[in-house]
């Protein structure tokens, strides 16, 4: 039964509604170079990204300490937001993340099923740097909770999941909850 530690990627350089695609910020690029030090003891882990850049740079320091190339895998990117206009996108944000999946659209269910699909396919502890919805969902997943948002886990903090064997995920630790400006 791997362990799949989830990492919210560290502070992005923009938000939400001002750019699609940020790196990190200073702040965020230190908080990549913490990573090390935490997953030192447990590695060298495969390291799952999505393919936003945020998402990237926070893996390469550990990427690089232990040598490795990232795997990038689509389905623990961003939640897919039905417009291109950040403004909108970011009134849309607020909206999806007071909701619970039940009530939302086939293709945000879908999404959220893609995020739990990605991470059962997992066959061996591995580290996935990914993004604030996406790790709510799975936590949520895993602990029965249909709230598309129920907690706010802080920049590079890390989520632990299991695999039952049977097909779901188990909730071992929620990562370190902060104050967040996405939403």
């Amino acid at each position: 039964m791997p362990l799949i530690h989830l990492v919210r990627h560290g502070r992005a350089a923009a938000g939400w509604e001002t750019d699609p695609d940020p790196g990190l910020d200073a702040l965020g690029s230190q908080q990549a170079d913490a990573l090390v030090n935490h997953f030192q003891p447990l590695g060298p882990l495969p390291v799952m990204v999505s393919p936003m850049r945020r998402t990237r740079e926070t893996a390469m320091p550990l990427l690089m300490h232990w040598r490795q190339k990232p795997i990038v895998e689509v389905r623990v990117s961003e939640i897919p937001s039905p417009t291109t206009d950040l403004r909108a996108r970011g009134e849309w944000l607020r909206s999806v993340a007071k909701q619970e999946y039940a009530v939302l659209d086939s293709e945000l269910q879908a999404w959220r099923q893609g995020v739990l699909d990605a991470l059962l396919a997992i066959e061996q502890d591995t580290v996935v740097v990914t993004h604030f919805i996406a790790i709510n969902a799975a936590a949520g997943a895993a602990s029965g909770d249909d709230r598309v948002v129920h907690f706010r886990p802080n920049h590079t903090s890390v989520t632990v999941l299991r695999h039952d064997g049977d097909g779901r995920l188990q909730l071992v630790s929620l990562g370190a909850e902060a104050e967040t400006k996405v939403l």
